[in-house]
């Protein structure tokens, strides 16, 4: 912090002239971070806050790394930033190498922008364009499949596929129309259906319809195992795969948006790799630069890459690119999140807190007033219930959730709810007692907001 900022002239500047993503600000409440280290953030008045949302999904190794801190110090030593129009640094040009050689399957060409919906947008208009371009064109498949209850970005393409009101609502004149199959969310079904019976039925919702469009359906969109901004929705086993399969039978493309359930989220390095899927297009970010810098890349095959060769005078190109895509600093961070998960085999110990993960929320799902526990990897979302056994929900206007995580906040826990869902995604370097002590906040915060 500047010493000539006191914390009180912060939180007025907070106030007057930051204008916060996704946030109220008739009701905004100022928090100013001015420090963080491994899985902890200090406030401008010394508060300390252990990161249960890991800074918005992306922060993997914790904050404040030596690792990732001297690669990007050695880089800025060298080149900061050069275009990537004609021309790449080598920090680049190593980490698009990396990630095809761990991207599933033959994903080998990688596409740099600066955020995630910059890499579904990435995905969207080279889909578009290798219909047009391939061997045998198809320009009559102009449309996109997409769940309901979708979140693929904020662009005017990403929020085009994405299906939820309160986010795409107002912008619905500007966006394109899209195919929308049912939200495979086995919450939706009867109790006794089993986890098999839960795919089977949301895939049989879902191939009439690419059945009906094939001919005019360029890709099908979707976030792997998890539908995050939705809810966390956890899919049913065995839905990637059969979505897959779907796609390839029906000649249409498969965008993975792995941007929030990507880099070890969900227990592997990428959430295909559960179900031995390859997509067409993989979009990584959040955690793909450790959370430190925007960082996204979209990784394609050969034969998708291919059809954009030729000669200049040929117009194949994509003709899309960002000022920062491709930056060296982003790139020094993100292979050295790479290193890191190998040098602290960050995936091994995962298995050890997912469990404890489960254990605790395998506790609060007892409780009388918490509905709907599911968990997938470092991840775990739960439901308040006014009425468990009718799975009555508490009125939205009592913002439970939210008072749930005002309470944890007082506690030292930052958390932030979706709705009504309360959930948990902290750093994947958290510790086990860092884990208790996140849940067992979590959980004096629900007894709380529910007593009366």
């Amino acid at each position: 912090m500047n010493p000539e900022s006191t914390p009180a002239e912060l939180f007025d500047w907070d106030r007057r002239h930051y204008w916060h993503a996704f946030t109220q600000m008739a009701e905004y409440e100022p928090l100013v971070i001015t420090r963080a280290e491994g899985c902890r953030l200090f406030d401008a008045d010394g508060h300390e806050y252990l990161d249960g949302a890991a800074s918005m999904w992306c922060n993997v190794h914790g904050h404040h790394h030596p690792r990732i801190d001297a690669a990007i110090r050695a880089q800025l030593d060298r080149v900061a930033h050069c275009t990537s129009l004609g021309m790449g640094c080598d920090t680049t040009v190593q980490l698009a190498k990396r990630l095809a050689d761990l991207a599933p399957g033959n994903l080998e060409h990688v596409f740099f922008s600066s955020d995630g919906a910059s890499a579904v947008e990435v995905a969207l208009k080279a889909a578009f364009q290798y219909w047009r371009q391939r061997d045998n064109p198809r320009p009559e498949k102009t449309k996109y499949l997409a769940l309901c209850e979708a979140y693929h970005g904020d662009t005017i393409g990403a929020a085009s596929v994405g299906g939820i009101a309160r986010f795409q609502g107002i912008f619905a004149p500007l966006l394109f129309d899209v195919v929308r199959a049912p939200v495979p969310d086995p919450r939706n079904l009867p109790a006794i259906t089993t986890s098999e019976q839960a795919t089977r039925h949301f895939l049989d919702d879902l191939e009439p319809l690419l059945a009906e469009h094939q001919d005019s359906l360029a890709a099908l969109v979707i976030e792997p195992l998890v539908q995050c901004a939705a809810g966390m929705v956890v899919h049913p086993p065995g839905y990637l795969r059969g979505v897959r399969d779907l796609t390839r039978k029906y000649d249409v493309l498969l965008i993975a948006d792995e941007i929030a359930v990507g880099m070890g989220r969900t227990g592997t390095m990428f959430a295909c790799e559960q179900e031995d899927v390859v997509p067409d297009f993989l979009c990584l970010a959040k955690g793909l630069s450790g959370g430190y810098l925007p960082m996204s890349a979209t990784i394609t095959h050969d034969e998708i890459y291919r059809a954009f060769l030729g000669s200049y005078a040929d117009g194949r190109t994509l003709y899309h690119g960002h000022t920062y895509g491709g930056n060296p600093l982003a790139a020094a961070a993100a292979l050295a999140t790479l290193d890191v998960f190998e040098e602290e085999q960050t995936l091994a110990k995962l298995t050890a807190k997912i469990a404890r993960l489960d254990e605790h929320l395998g506790r609060l799902g007892e409780h009388p007033h918490v509905d709907r526990v599911r968990q997938r990897g470092l991840l775990g979302a739960l439901e308040l219930t006014s009425d468990k056994k009718n799975d009555a929900r508490y009125p939205a206007d009592q913002r439970r959730a939210w008072r749930v995580c005002r309470e944890a906040l007082a506690r030292g826990v930052w958390i932030r709810p979706l709705a009504d869902t309360l959930y948990v995604m902290p750093p994947l370097a958290i510790s086990l007692a860092e884990i208790d002590l996140l849940m067992e906040t979590l959980a004096v915060g629900i007894e709380q907001v529910t007593r009366d």
